[in-house]
């Protein structure tokens, strides 16, 4: 891509590096407690659910770099491509980190329909991050109607199949509500 320099590409491969250290450092399992790595994990309600490299939230972090591409170029449109990518890069492992605490993990298990969660694998962890980047090419080169309707369609087919997304995720995790739960449990 236009305005990627191996400079970029370096800093956010390190990102990811370091991303995958610090979940270490934390604790988390490097690979699915089941001692596999799949490409797909579909269950999940599953102690493998988070575990893999794609399951169903997987859409929501192809989400991450849609939004972060947007508003990156809303507020940083002069400074490079790579630059910005390094610091989509660098939201996402933030959050990686942060959702893998053991004060979050216990929000999730409270707050949301994941009652048996207990954190991403760094291998689920570190392709959440590469989904991302795979969200953020697409803003990219799509225009953004097209950019808006996958999102919309993410969001519905997701919460179609599994009754969750980005969107119901976020509020159930900072201000649930006892409708939204429930309308998820009867699945």
């Amino acid at each position: 891509m236009a305005g990627m320099g191996r400079r970029h590409i370096a800093l956010a491969a390190g990102i990811v590096v370091l991303t995958a250290a610090v979940l270490l450092a934390m604790g988390r399992a490097p690979i699915c407690e089941c001692g596999t790595v799949k490409l797909w994990h579909g269950a999940v309600v599953s102690s493998e659910n988070s575990q893999h490299i794609a399951d169903w939230y997987t859409p929501s972090h192809i989400l991450h770099g849609l939004i972060f591409y947007a508003f990156l170029w809303l507020i940083l449109r002069r400074a490079a491509l790579g630059t910005r990518l390094v610091i989509a890069t660098l939201i996402e492992a933030a959050w990686e980190i942060a959702e893998n605490t053991d004060a979050v993990i216990q929000r999730y298990r409270e707050a949301t329909i994941a009652l048996d969660y207990y954190g991403d694998s760094v291998v689920n962890s570190v392709a959440d991050i590469a989904w991302m980047w795979v969200g953020f090419a697409l803003a990219r080169v799509l225009p953004v109607w097209a950019s808006l309707a996958l999102f919309v369609i993410a969001e519905v087919a997701v919460g179609a199949v599994i009754r969750d997304g980005l969107t119901l995720n976020v509020i159930m995790l900072l201000a649930p509500q006892d409708w939204i739960r429930e309308w998820q449990m009867a699945a």
